[in-house]
């Protein structure tokens, strides 16, 4: 970890506000900007990022050294558990103590070299994986939460907004996904699951607002393809990327 500028942890009180799609499109996103990145899968029982990432067949390198991340083009190292299971549909059916220890070698016998950023997929909730991260980890430089615009998703957002200052991490900002749905036949808004809950969230908590991303089809299709949507479309989520990689970047530099 000494290795590693910056530590930036992406939660979720919930499952399926797109927790994972956040973390590593944002991921991407600051790799193609010619930063060194690695995104570290600490989601023990549903750990996706390999196949969101096209790479569940892969597995890393292991060597005295140390175990060797999964590589990603342009500049992404990723680890996760999915990498180190008999087949997909294998369960993990574990206690506290061994996720911590997974969590443990994810850290200290991953060789994840010189990074500039190393994202943390946590699980949704508040949990043993969230605590553990947050008690390995030196210097984290702060979590983003992820929500939907639902009053239940927000309830719990503000449960891991309070999760993260119990513990001494900076909140670094609130994402609102799923904000929205535009036609593509006529470009109307619809709001499918309401729009701005996380914005009035933020303000509530005084956190900052990092933005919304819409619902598109491509954002389904490219996960499900493994091959993620920033990397091959132009699209309002896309630029909404764009925006709030630009944010994350000023308040963790400047931190």
């Amino acid at each position: 970890m000494a290795k590693v500028k910056h530590k930036i942890l992406v939660m979720s009180g919930k499952g399926g506000v797109g927790k994972t799609t956040v973390a590593i499109n944002l991921a991407l996103t600051l790799a193609t900007k010619g930063y060194e990145v690695g995104v570290m899968d600490a989601d023990i029982h549903g750990p996706n990022v390999p196949k969101m990432l096209g790479i569940e067949d892969s597995h890393p390198d292991v060597s005295e050294d140390g175990i060797s991340p999964v590589f990603v083009p342009p500049r992404l190292k990723v680890m996760s558990l999915a990498f180190l299971l008999e087949s997909k549909d294998t369960p993990i059916v574990w206690r506290g103590p061994l996720k911590m220890g997974a969590i443990k070698q994810f850290l200290s016998d991953v060789f994840w070299g010189d990074l500039d950023y190393l994202i943390v997929d946590l699980p949704p909730g508040t949990g043993d994986e969230p605590l553990s991260v947050a008690q390995l980890i030196p210097d984290i430089d702060g979590a983003i939460i992820v929500t939907t615009p639902q009053d239940v998703a927000l309830l719990d957002s503000r449960k891991s907004v309070s999760f993260a200052r119990a513990l001494g991490i900076p909140v670094i900002g609130i994402i609102e996904n799923m904000s929205g749905f535009k036609c593509p036949n006529c470009g109307e808004l619809i709001d499918l699951f309401k729009i701005g809950g996380g914005e009035r969230s933020a303000a509530d908590m005084g956190v900052p607002f990092l933005g919304k991303i819409p619902i598109e089809t491509k954002i389904v299709e490219s996960s499900d393809s493994g091959i993620p949507f920033v990397l091959e479309h132009k699209s309002d989520a896309a630029d909404a990327f764009e925006t709030i990689v630009d944010q994350v970047k000023e308040i963790v530099e400047l931190k």
